[in-house]
């Protein structure tokens, strides 16, 4: 069974940061892509990040850009998503995802609010 857990959210003041992670089971890690998500409250999901299976090559919304950053440790089975310079409309559930194959896994997400 695949499965994606997401920890290390958290509330942080503005300017703050958290780090973000995701450990994952029953599939091969290190063959997939793997990306963040994230939902705030009453809004859509928001792509935030990807990273491709090796690790080499990461992408980021422009709306993180520079202040988040995507990695992965295919040993461990983990991806993390470094936070940085967090905003107030940073505020929402962080979701890892990944496509394996046909089918579309993703986590409970973990919340990171941000306020003062």
């Amino acid at each position: 069974e695949v499965q994606l857990v997401e920890s290390g959210g958290g509330l942080v003041q503005p300017g703050g940061s958290l780090r973000l992670s995701c450990a994952t089971s029953g599939y091969t890690f290190g063959n997939y892509d793997m990306t963040w998500l994230r939902q705030a409250p009453g809004k859509g999901s928001e792509w935030v990040s990807t990273v491709n299976s090796a690790g080499g090559t990461t992408y980021h919304a422009d709306s993180v850009k520079g202040r988040f950053t995507i990695s992965r440790d295919n040993d461990k089975n983990t991806l993390y998503l470094q936070m940085s310079s967090l905003r107030p409309e940073d505020t929402a559930r962080y979701y890892c995802a990944a496509e394996i194959g046909s089918d579309y896994a993703r986590g409970q997400g973990t919340q990171v609010t941000v306020s003062s």
